[in-house]
């Protein structure tokens, strides 16, 4: 049983619903993605025990999203309207991207009425890097703190130089003890947590219940390469490429959709759900019924 569940779940669960939009596709209408995730590299300066990236055989690749690539996506969602969440995060550090100020005003500008976000582990976070974030048209910005109370309150301290508004902000204790999930709510990355320091294993066979994450959030790296789900770190499952084809068809390509109807239907008997230890139910219901 969990010990630990992230109290910006609840946040998320609420955005999920009212930033829904839908679009007509033959003749039907289903949910866009309310959540766009990008891991905009192949790097993180850090090797957490509970990430896959303390295991040996992880790869850091020193990498990062073309500008070329941040404009198209950001263009094609605009033809949209989009109106949901852009979010900086995944499988790395964002703000070890020079050009994260220049990503972030582009998506802005080009998708004035999106929500932007970035997770970061706040290390690479002065008071002049998290004010040039908000002018370059940062909404909010969620700092996971792995080094104890003493960071919590610096980053405390400096949001209160800036004055920033509650809602812009979460400062997150990520350096509780094991027994209390470090202060996250743990996952095993759909099997890739076996090698890693703190080892969470595979399931020994598929959870029972459905998951709804494929039916609100599109995810993609900076290759490109659109995943079924953010916890897929094995990349198993890639559903296209945004370099080769356009975001909307992959939302909708038949195979996206298979992908999404099984797991509603409680379905995980293939790689790596089969695997897997996520809930997948915290949010995302009705977007996943639309796709029923």
């Amino acid at each position: 049983m969990k010990k630990f569940l992230d109290s910006n779940i609840k946040f998320k669960n609420q955005t999920v619903t009212e930033r829904m939009q839908l679009f007509n596709h033959k003749n039907k209408e289903f949910p866009l993605p309310t959540e766009i995730e990008i891991s905009e590299s192949g790097t993180c300066n850090r090797k957490c025990s509970f990430c896959p990236r303390s295991a040996d055989d992880f790869e850091d690749i020193k990498e990062f999203i073309s500008k070329e690539l941040v404009n198209k996506i950001a263009n094609e969602l605009s033809e949209l309207d989009y109106r949901g969440v852009i979010r900086f995060s995944g499988f790395v550090e964002p703000l070890l991207d020079k050009k994260i100020f220049e990503h972030i005003h582009t998506f802005k500008r080009i998708c004035p009425k999106s929500r932007i976000e970035i997770v970061t582990n706040g290390d690479p976070l002065n008071k002049k890097r998290l004010k040039k974030l908000f002018e370059s048209g940062l909404d909010k910005i969620l700092i996971s703190v792995y080094d104890g109370k003493e960071d919590v309150v610096k980053f405390q301290n400096m949001i209160g130089e800036l004055k920033l508004k509650e809602d812009q902000y979460i400062v997150r204790d990520r350096s509780l003890p094991p027994e209390q999930d470090f202060g996250i709510t743990l996952s095993n990355r759909a099997g890739m947590m076996e090698n890693a320091e703190y080892q969470i294993l595979k399931t020994s066979s598929p959870l029972k219940n459905p998951c709804y994450i494929p039916s609100y959030t599109l995810f993609f790296d900076y290759l490109g390469d659109v995943l079924m789900c953010p916890h897929d770190w094995g990349k198993k499952i890639i559903l296209g490429n945004l370099k080769k084809e356009k975001l909307i068809d992959i939302w909708f390509k038949e195979r996206s959709i298979k992908v999404r109807n099984a797991l509603t239907n409680s379905n995980r008997n293939f790689s790596p759900c089969n695997v897997c230890d996520v809930d997948g139910t915290l949010m995302g219901k009705k977007n996943a019924e639309y796709f029923k």
